[in-house]
Parts: structure tokens; C-alpha cells; sequence
């Protein structure tokens, strides 16, 4: 049988040829009611052309080729389950919050499927892209730029989008479509976030400085021990054990079982502090301002005064910290799981995983060539306890270094020794070794 004789083909096509071709915008009023149906709190538009989408675009149109809109949607969160020190309750607020987004995520899918809208909704946390993990972005959309954009809320110095009626007690999804809306938003034009500093005073890992400078490895580290990096490093100590009494040794029976729980039943956040304290949002404000002494007493000093332990890298910034504010917290030192696999991954994660304070004193520029496997040239300056990382050989550097590819990403994942490949001309430097032991100290483990 031919394909246009088939009667599925033949019936579409009379369909086709009964249908006006209608290229009108979806009308915003129509949709916006559709998202809050399908039970979303609050929903925005924003077109693929926007500038704040310039550094995911193309992995948006990878995921869906035809875009031409995101709609931003919001699920309000329950405040006191997340405040409180019971961090089982916290997490099963998060977990069926994040549920539900992506519940209504997948009934707007298919609503819009049925009206011939094509529409896909990546998820909202996990799962994630794993195959492209450590070195590349793992999720489809970053929600939070989308969110932003889409009028749902300004950043706070904490790295969570506060909606300016709900707060930063939210769970964030974006659905992609191929349709263009007849109205799109715009940011806000303040930021919700009252710079109070709660967030700051209350993180047990000290990764939110007051200045809003961000510590990505001691959040990493611990807030989401039992993630894919905590997992690793877990599982490593699993093998490392020589019986069951050595890996006792490195593994208490309650982290066992809290391992077993996450893997069960979801990974579970350690922490999440900064959302609990915080009090911005036209919903959530009243009672902080009517009494802040009350909400420091009964909402922040619990989660500071809370017995726990705190993962940590060594001779990290959040190790110090948590020494010296909160003694009585016990403190594990655990491994780095962020190593890279390539020179792209190398540059991208030194500001992940570079300490401000271990810096202080450091004021060099680096020259990095790679060769073999990949010939890259990289400069990366470490001045005033911040980084910089960017291709090609910038200014006059302090320290040159050479060094084959495979050799330096071997040393940076502990499989490589430093002795041998500099005796083996595997890694060569031209300056002073010092600056190559100060550089080290900037990044734990």
C-alpha cells in the first residue's frame, strides 16, 4: 500500500484541508489561566529572544528545537515544615514540592499537546543529564534566570529566587513550547530580598559571605551530601574499606542509614538553612517585622544551636568556619567529588571550588599550556581572594606551567603523583615552585 493511500494518512489529510492555518499567538490570558488550573501559584512568559536566555539558549534548542516561549511557573511551599530542625519534615516538603511541579509541568505538556502546541517540560530538580557530569551543565533549563525574567521574583544574596509575594518558599519549573504567547513579562523592578543577613548567620558552612560572595564547594559539600557527589565519594569509601570494621571506621551507622534512607526514598538536603530564616515576601514578612527578636529566637537559633554533623573539605574555608561558629557542630571531612575530566571542565570549576580565605596573600597570574590529548593555553589570576579563569595566554605571568593533559587532570583526581610527572617532564613550570603550593592551598584536597 502506498503511504498516501493508508487511511490513518488519508484522514489527516482531510482533517488538514478542513483547517484554517491560524500562526496567531497563544493569548496570554488563556494560558496564564490554564497554568493556575493545573495548580501553579504564579506563572510568567518569556520569549527565547531574551537577552537573560543568551547563555542557555542552545541548550534550550537542543532540547526543543522549535522554541519560541518558556513559561515560568511557581508551587508555593509550606513555611514551617522547612524551618523546622526535623530535617525529615524539611525534605518531605521539598520532595512533594518538587513532585508537584513536575506533576503540573506534565499535565500542561499535555493540554497543550491536545490543542497541537508542542511543549516539553525538562525536570525540575532530578533527574539530570548524569552522562555529562562533572564537567558540563547538568539540567535542561536553569529555572531560577527564567524566573527572573519572567517577573517571578529577584535573586537574594542567598542564590534562591524570592518571589515578591511568597518568598524564597518556592519550587521553580519552566515548560518549553513551540508557540509564541501574545504577551510577555518583565523583571520586577526591585528585589524582594531585605539583605537582613539571616541567610548569612544561619548557614552552618559559612558559604554566603555578608558581602554576597558565594561559596559553591562548602554548599556542594554538604547541603547535598547524599547527591551525585557525596554519593561518589561514599561509595569510594565503600571500596577503600578492607572489612566491615574498617568501613565502620570511616562510616557511622547513622550516615549509613541515612544513605540507605536517600536512596530509597530521595536524596535528602543536609541543610537548606538559608530558605528556612529567611523572611522576605509580602506572605511571610508581617511577623518578622511585628517581632524580630521572636523570629531569631524561635525560627533561626535552632537551626544554629542544632547538633549535626558538617562535611567539610579539608583545610576548606567552610572547615574553619564551622570551628570557629559553631563548635559544637561535629565536623567530618569528606572528599571532593568535583574533578574534571577535561581542560573546559579544569577552567569552569576553579570558581566553584576555590577558597576566598585560603587565598589571602596570593597576588599571581598563571600561565597554563596544555598539551597532548588537548592544546589549550589559560591564564587564571588570583588576586584580592577572588579568581578569574579565561582562555589564551593574558598579560605577564608570575608562573608558567606545562602540562600534558591527561598528566594534569590525573593529578587534579588524586590518580596522578606531582613527584613523578614533574620528573617525568609531564608537568614543567618556569617561576617559583611557591606559587604553584599557593595556588594548591586555594583549592582543598
Amino acid at each position: 500500500m502506498e503511504l498516501a493511500e493508508h487511511p490513518t494518512v488519508k484522514r489527516i489529510r482531510q482533517q488538514e484541508a478542513a483547517v484554517v492555518e491560524d500562526d496567531q499567538p497563544l493569548d496570554a490570558n488563556w494560558l496564564r489561566q490554564l497554568v493556575l488550573d493545573a495548580g501553579a501559584d504564579d506563572v510568567g512568559f518569556v520569549q527565547i529572544e531574551r537577552p537573560e536566555l543568551d547563555d542557555q539558549r542552545d541548550d534550550i534548542l537542543q532540547a526543543l528545537p522549535r522554541t519560541k516561549t518558556l513559561i515560568s511557573i511557581i508551587v508555593r511551599m509550606n513555611r514551617e515544615p522547612l524551618r523546622t530542625p526535623a530535617r525529615s519534615v524539611a525534605n518531605l516538603e521539598f520532595h512533594h514540592a518538587g513532585d508537584e511541579v513536575n506533576e503540573i509541568g506534565r499535565k500542561l505538556v499535555r493540554a497543550l499537546e491536545d490543542k497541537g502546541v508542542r511543549a516539553i517540560n525538562p525536570a525540575m530538580g532530578f533527574p539530570m543529564e548524569m552522562d555529562k557530569f562533572p564537567d558540563e551543565k547538568l539540567w535542561v533549563v536553569s529555572h531560577k534566570p527564567v524566573a527572573v525574567a519572567a517577573g517571578l521574583g529577584m535573586m537574594g544574596i542567598h542564590r534562591l529566587v524570592i518571589h515578591q509575594k511568597f518568598g524564597n518558599f518556592i519550587s521553580l519549573g519552566t515548560i518549553l513550547i513551540d508557540a509564541e504567547v501574545s504577551d510577555y513579562d518583565q523583571p520586577i523592578d526591585y528585589n524582594p530580598c531585605l539583605e537582613c543577613k539571616l541567610c548569612v548567620a544561619a548557614c552552618p558552612v559559612g558559604a554566603i559571605a555578608p558581602n554576597g560572595d558565594f561559596n559553591f564547594s562548602a554548599c556542594y559539600t554538604h547541603n547535598y551530601r547524599e547527591f551525585m557527589g557525596g554519593f561518589t565519594d561514599w561509595t569510594e569509601q565503600v571500596a577503600d574499606s578492607k572489612n566491615h570494621l574498617d568501613y565502620r571506621k570511616k562510616v557511622s551507622d547513622s550516615e549509613s542509614a541515612s544513605m540507605w534512607q536517600s536512596l530509597s526514598y530521595g536524596a535528602n538536603y543536609k541543610a537548606a538553612y538559608c530558605m528556612s530564616v529567611c523572611p522576605a515576601g509580602e506572605d511571610v514578612i508581617g511577623p518578622y517585622l511585628a517581632d524580630k527578636k521572636t523570629h531569631l529566637r524561635e525560627v533561626v537559633k535552632p537551626l544554629q544551636q542544632k547538633d549535626e554533623t558538617i562535611y567539610v573539605l579539608k583545610n576548606s574555608d567552610a572547615q574553619d568556619h564551622v570551628a570557629k561558629r559553631f563548635p559544637h557542630k561535629k565536623i567530618k571531612q569528606v572528599g571532593n567529588s568535583l574533578r574534571p575530566r577535561s581542560v573546559d571542565g579544569f577552567l569552569f570549576g576553579v570558581s566553584l571550588v576555590f577558597q576566598p580565605n585560603k587565598s589571602a596573600g596570593v597576588d599571581a597570574t598563571y600561565h597554563f599550556t596544555f598539551t597532548g590529548a588537548e592544546d589549550r593555553k589559560a591564564t587564571i589570576v588570583i588576586r584580592n581572594k577572588k579568581i578569574t579563569a579565561e582562555e589564551g595566554h593574558i598579560g605577564e605571568p608570575d608562573l608558567r606551567v606545562t602540562a600534558d593533559t591527561k598528566t594534569w587532570l590525573g593529578f587534579l583526581a588524586k590518580e596522578k603523583s606531582l613527584v613523578w610527572a614533574l620528573l617525568r617532564w609531564k608537568i614543567r613550570m618556569k617561576g617559583s615552585p611557591k606559587l604553584l603550593i599557593a595556588f594548591g592551598k586555594c583549592f582543598p584536597q
